[in-house]
């Protein structure tokens, strides 16, 4: 796997982590004056999760291929 795939794949797998983090503790984000919703973390925490899978993905089967 090419280094700079590593790198994506780390950064967006500690994204996830941290929106999994903050629904598990209830952690609150208050941005400015506005809370950020829960629903926001899950969301990221999708959204993430599943970029750091299929940049695994592309380079695990690009490898086999």
């Amino acid at each position: 796997m090419r280094t700079v795939s590593w790198i994506v794949m780390i950064l967006f797998g500690l994204i996830a982590l941290m929106h999994l983090l903050r629904m598990v503790y209830g952690t609150e984000v208050v941005v400015g004056s506005m809370m950020v919703p829960m629903w926001a973390s899950a969301l990221g925490f999708v959204v993430a999760g599943g970029l750091a899978y299929a940049v695994w993905w592309e380079q695990h089967h690009r490898r086999h291929a």
